[in-house]
C-alpha cells in the first residue's frame, strides 16, 4: 500500500450506537457490528408478576366488558319503553310535503 492510502475507520452511529467500519477513499461503510441487546427485565421473578398483573387487568377489562354487554339489552327495552310512551300521547298527523305548500 502507498503511504497516501488512508486506512479505513470506525464510527459509533449516534442513533443506534452500532459500531461502523467506513473506508474514506470510498466514502461507504465496509461494516457494521450492531451493540448488545439490553436486557429489558433484570429479574425474572418481577417479569413473572408483571405478566400476572397484566393478566389480572385484562381479565378485569373482560369480565367489565361482558357485565355491560348483559345489561345492555335490559337498558335498550327501557329506553324503547319510555320512548314508546312519549310518542303513544301524540297523534298521528299526516306530514307536509313541500308540494303541499304551493
Amino acid at each position: 500500500m502507498s503511504e497516501n492510502a488512508l486506512e479505513p475507520f470506525e464510527v459509533l452511529c449516534p442513533c443506534c450506537q452500532a459500531r461502523l467500519r467506513v473506508d474514506p477513499e470510498m466514502r461507504a461503510v465496509l461494516s457494521h457490528e450492531l451493540p448488545p441487546e439490553e436486557r429489558t427485565v433484570k429479574d425474572l421473578t418481577q417479569a413473572v408478576m408483571g405478566l400476572k398483573a397484566e393478566a389480572a387487568h385484562r381479565q378485569a377489562k373482560f369480565e367489565e366488558s361482558m357485565k355491560l354487554e348483559k345489561t345492555k339489552k335490559d337498558l335498550l327495552d327501557k329506553k324503547f319503553q319510555d320512548a314508546l310512551k312519549r310518542t303513544k300521547d301524540v297523534p298521528v298527523t299526516k306530514p307536509i310535503r313541500d308540494i303541499d305548500l304551493d
